[in-house]
């Protein structure tokens, strides 16, 4: 049954905020005989595009590309659409609006999975002097980056609704909290700066918030236990976990379950989105069983190195060969060495460039039909293309990382 004070709470057209939370930069173009609300027009919009196609070969935790059966990023993403949309359900919200910041909330994540965007935000940092976190890249990429074909082959930004774009760049999880509430102030989504800076504007953005980590807590440990990660006194610790509990297992199901309900049951607009005492608790305690048995195991030593230099090679080729509005002809010169990390880059950059079309190549027939936001410019500014160099590492799957890495010490 559904919660009726949440209901009267919904994005819904009764909603006094409605016009902002399903408001967009631009109208998009009309298509005949849509029957689909702007939120599910969201939802499908991001399921079409290719950043999220690519979710299914970045990590989640563990990097094993080889074994089908490892939680993916685009697995994790499906987890939290489930546990969001069936809380959602349960309390009379809009589920249309929770399934699409579910679909889109890891749109921004790097390569290598956390690791991935570690080493992304020191680069950033030491050459920007700006944060990286997949919040913040979500909603970039969300806004500036990610191009869908309309209906008359022309390219353009996903423009996707104000309550849906909040909802990626609020949803970190990583804070240990209880009773979330939604945020007053209907900020511009730019002012956020920091991980976690700001609660969602929207109490379907809070419910994704909070499934992101219902959702990682028990995959994360049914992984770890498929690879033979964990030790004797790491499944000692599991089973004393399990009897405190009441409960048969620590894993995805019996985890996603019981806190469904028991958010269902524990949450009103007063308490916020919450879990009773004992399910936070519960929560809070696997967390930090995975911080320390699975996050920080010193087996994962390998693949922090590994990933930290793919990106980095990856990066100061890149860099390099920056010659101001010369860079994409010299990025296209480079191209019979590295075609795959050089004239890739250069293809991709020319759709966001605003430049000649002399200058595009054959393989960039593409950047003609763009009718999307010209981000970088004439790529005459360092800063500039350094951004761009992050950008499209932040873009790439693991497994295509890799293939430009292999392409570097390939001779």
């Amino acid at each position: 049954m559904e919660n009726a004070t949440f209901k009267k709470l919904a994005v819904q057209p009764e909603n006094p905020n409605w016009d902002i939370f399903s408001a967009r930069k631009t109208p998009l173009y009309n298509k005949e005989n849509d029957t689909r609300s702007a939120f599910e027009r969201d939802y499908t919009r991001i399921l079409h595009s290719l950043a999220y196609r690519r979710l299914k070969h970045k990590t989640q935790v563990f990097f094993n590309i080889s074994n089908d059966h490892i939680c993916t990023r685009m697995e994790h993403v499906s987890h939290v659409e489930s546990v969001a949309t069936t809380i959602s359900k349960s309390l009379g919200l809009n589920t249309e609006l929770t399934r699409a910041i579910a679909m889109g909330h890891d749109l921004g994540h790097a390569p290598f999975g956390h690791q991935g965007e570690r080493k992304l935000h020191k680069l950033s940092m030491q050459y920007l002097g700006t944060s990286f976190f997949h919040e913040k890249n979500g909603l970039r990429f969300a806004d500036h980056i990610e191009l869908l074909e309309d209906d008359y082959r022309f390219w353009r930004n996903m423009n996707l609704t104000y309550a849906v774009r909040d909802g990626i760049i609020s949803h970190c999880g990583e804070v240990d909290e209880n009773g979330i509430r939604p945020r007053e102030n209907l900020i511009d989504l730019n002012d956020f700066t920091e991980v976690g800076q700001f609660q969602p504007a929207t109490w379907e953005g809070c419910v994704v918030k909070i499934s992101d980590k219902i959702a990682y807590l028990g995959r994360d440990i049914e992984d770890a236990l498929r690879l033979h990660f964990l030790e004797e006194n790491d499944l000692a610790e599991l089973s004393e976990l399990c009897r405190v509990n009441a409960s048969k297992a620590i894993n995805t199901t019996a985890l996603i379950h019981g806190m469904i309900y028991d958010i269902c049951r524990n949450s009103s607009p007063d308490a916020g989105i919450s879990l009773s005492d004992d399910g936070a608790h519960l929560m809070n305690t696997v967390k930090a069983f995975n911080i320390r048995a699975i996050y920080r195991n010193p087996k994962l030593d390998p693949f922090i190195k590994y990933s930290d230099l793919v990106i980095e090679e990856i990066f100061n080729l890149l860099l390099g060969i920056f010659d101001g509005e010369n860079t994409i002809s010299a990025l296209q010169k480079k191209a019979h060495e590295y075609p795959e990390t050089c004239g890739a880059f250069a293809s991709w950059l020319t759709k966001y460039c605003d430049m000649p079309q002399t200058l595009f190549d054959s393989s960039s027939e593409t950047a003609v039909k763009c009718a999307n936001e010209k981000i970088y410019g004439t790529l005459d500014d360092e800063k500039t293309y350094t951004q761009a160099i992050i950008d499209y590492i932040s873009g790439m799957t693991d497994t295509y990382a890799i293939k430009c890495f292999n392409e570097l010490i390939t001779y």
